[in-house]
């Protein structure tokens, strides 16, 4: 099959990508290497889909249509996934256009162009954060998400909403999926998992945020990527419902699914693994909760079962322990490559 992704360097995109390309599709990325990390990651992962000969890249950004237009016609998918997009709740509060650019009008640019090459099924990367407020665990896809406490989360459930006005008006099969803590090899430098190995590594202390009492519905990359390949066949139909817990709409061939294991960690957790992971320990600096952050996450992943018959299910310490061992790694190809030019 023929697969449109928007974000292949990035940390998600990069993983589908490489599944996908490993099972024979052709896969045509879109990315804008923006800045928000340090790009060289990014063209890290690139360059290891483009080892592949059926992957062709365009660089550019969202709010380039045109440069989105020849891409898409290029591709001609069977299936589209919309993954690009300005990510972090805490930098929303920092660089807050950033989010209007890319996840609204940049959103709206890719929804628009898809119309012109009308893939069997699009999906579309959405985020745990929209159940903000939400105080009812574990969160359901049916729950009331009116209550986003970031820019980022008011972004995603725009998002959302976005993509079921252009499902029911173009009839668009659509699927948005909400990420609960994705983690793994190839991760983003921004997201505890990194930073945690990047400081214990260096032996700098480690900033713990809301004092470690925060747990996530973390989600090792793999799974991820699995439902996510699962879901591309599970394509909507409207008012096609398999079960009462379905978020299927009654007027457009869309729906939204909780991707995570259901399986809350606390935040000491997640650190202990990393001291064993690292043969390490780390050095705490307990702070309190950062503006916009939720104190739990947690999935009810009834729907995903239903529709893909698997949920994620890779134990904490074993991502972990292969995070360690690609950070490693990647570290000591960046040491080599610098002392290679000097």
């Amino acid at each position: 099959m023929r697969f449109f992704i928007t974000g292949t360097a990035g940390f998600i995109g990069f993983h589908l990508a490489r599944r996908l390309l490993a099972e024979g599709h052709a896969v045509f990325g879109f990315d804008g290497m923006t800045p928000y990390y340090d790009p060289a990651l990014k063209r890290a992962r690139n360059a290891v889909l483009a080892r592949s000969g059926d992957y062709v890249f365009t660089e550019g950004m969202l709010e380039d249509r045109r440069a989105l237009e020849r891409a898409a016609a290029e591709a001609a998918p069977d299936i589209a996934v919309h993954l690009a997009a300005q990510a972090g709740v805490r930098y929303s509060l920092e660089q807050p256009q950033t989010y209007l650019d890319s996840n609204l009008v940049g959103t709206f640019n890719v929804l628009d162009v898809l119309r012109g090459v009308m893939p069997k099924h699009v999906l579309v990367a959405s985020s745990s954060s929209v159940y903000g407020g939400n105080a009812k665990l574990p969160f359901a896809e049916t729950d009331r998400t009116d209550f986003p406490v970031s820019l980022y989360a008011a972004t995603k459930r725009a998002t959302e909403a976005m993509t079921h006005s252009h499902s029911h008006l173009w009839d668009m099969p659509t699927t948005c999926f909400r990420f609960f803590t994705v983690y793994g090899p190839w991760g983003r430098p921004d997201m505890a998992l990194y930073k945690f190995v990047d400081a214990i590594e260096a032996g700098r202390p480690i900033e713990v945020f809301g004092n470690g009492r925060m747990r996530r519905d973390a989600t090792d990359v793999g799974d991820l990527v699995e439902a996510t390949v699962r879901l591309a066949a599970a394509v909507p139909e409207a008012g096609r419902a398999v079960g009462a817990f379905d978020s299927i709409s009654p007027v457009a061939p869309w729906r939204v699914v909780n991707i995570a294991g259901g399986r809350p960690v606390e935040l000491m957790a997640l650190i202990e693994a990393v001291e064993q992971a690292t043969g390490r320990e780390a050095q705490k600096v307990l702070l309190p909760m950062q503006p916009g952050d939720a104190v739990e996450t947690w999935a009810d992943n009834s729907l995903l079962k239903a529709l893909t018959a698997y949920v994620p299910k890779t134990p904490l310490a074993a991502t972990v322990r292969e995070f360690v061992d690609w950070y490693r790694d990647y570290r000591a190809s960046e040491a080599g490559s610098r002392a290679n030019s000097d």
